[in-house]
């Protein structure tokens, strides 16, 4: 069932998606070569805590650590860890979801660590364009597909691919409400916009042809490309308003 926020809610979201955005903000200057991801995961954590929030992720289904660290070929949910260390050429999501008042506000972005390979470097620039593509989309009484038709016409004449496997999604008192939102063109998308509505945009973007991704056995989470190619993220969490899309995780 798609919740419509009332005024009251949207206010809320508002907060927590700021808050979200300052969190990200936060971390920016920590984000560099020679740091682990266990130590961005726990000055989050750290900051979270301070300003009285929650951070989502943690042991939400199981999952270990406050935030995601997706590093070159993983797609998303990558899990911080002492052992991975940023390098220089690296790119890196973090993905961050905080609680603050009973809601939630999820945002991302992708990082370059140092002196990125320039196709990587256009991999990532064009994937932050392909959300903003997919934002400037959202129109009350349009179909929610028109997101995913979007990203997709902007992304495939570079020979990329969109993952289908994972998505956006409502967002507000959960973590994870209707609708999913597919980032690329989908009948089962065919679904009208409604003033009030909150979700997000995330597209994840794979270098060359092949969407398909593979899940870690080991530890159930890390999701990386089938092919080993890098792979690319940005998110924001909107809500749908008269004339189009009010960004809530931002500053």
């Amino acid at each position: 069932m798609i919740i419509i926020k009332n005024n009251k809610e949207i206010e809320k979201m508002r907060k927590v998606g700021k808050f979200a955005a300052q969190l990200l903000d936060y971390i920016e200057p920590f984000v560099k070569e020679g740091v682990t991801t266990l130590y961005l995961n726990d000055l989050c954590e750290e900051f979270t805590q301070k300003h009285g929030a929650i951070s989502a992720p943690l042991h939400y289904n199981g999952f270990p650590k406050s935030i995601c660290t997706s590093i070159n070929n993983v797609v998303c949910h990558g899990i911080p860890s002492k052992n991975d260390i940023l390098k220089d050429g690296d790119i890196i999501n973090i993905d961050v979801t905080v609680i603050l008042d009973g809601f939630h506000g999820d945002t991302s972005r992708t990082f370059m660590i140092g002196t990125v390979d320039d196709n990587v470097k256009n991999l990532v620039r064009r994937t932050k364009k392909a959300m903003y593509k997919g934002i400037n989309a959202v129109k009350p009484g349009k179909y929610l597909y028109e997101v995913g038709k979007a990203i997709e016409k902007y992304i495939s004449k570079f020979g990329y691919s969109i993952v289908r496997e994972y998505g956006g999604h409502g967002i507000g008192r959960e973590f994870h409400e209707e609708p999913q939102v597919f980032h690329h063109f989908t009948l089962s998308n065919k679904m009208p916009l409604r003033e009030g509505m909150t979700f997000t945009i995330e597209p994840m973007i794979n270098m060359g042809s092949s969407y398909l991704v593979k899940t870690s056995k080991k530890d159930g989470w890390t999701v990386t490309t089938a092919d080993g190619s890098p792979s690319a993220q940005f998110e924001h969490t909107i809500l749908v308003t008269a004339d189009g899309a009010e960004i809530l995780t931002k500053i």
